[in-house]
């Protein structure tokens, strides 16, 4: 992936957690700060369209946990 350089204000503090955090794991520091540049963008997209969710049938009803499991026990068992 091409990548394009460009220059940013952060706090000193911020600054100071994403050092302590990328010695923590062993990555550069711009590594983090291209991580939160993705987040915040993908957080702020705009779709253009409509997500589509999958729907469920059933009566509306609150189930039991035991339900919910033995759900997706048959479906596991299914595939």
């Amino acid at each position: 992936m091409s990548m394009k350089r460009t220059n940013v204000y952060a706090d000193p503090e911020d600054l100071a957690l994403i050092k302590e955090a990328a010695n923590r794991r062993g990555i550069p520091e711009a590594e983090i700060i291209r991580e939160g540049i993705h987040l915040a963008a993908m957080a702020n997209r705009v779709w253009d369209e409509p997500l589509e969710w999958p729907t469920f049938d059933g009566s509306g009803e609150p189930v039991t946990s035991a339900e919910v499991t033995s759900a997706v026990a048959d479906g596991a068992a299914d595939r």
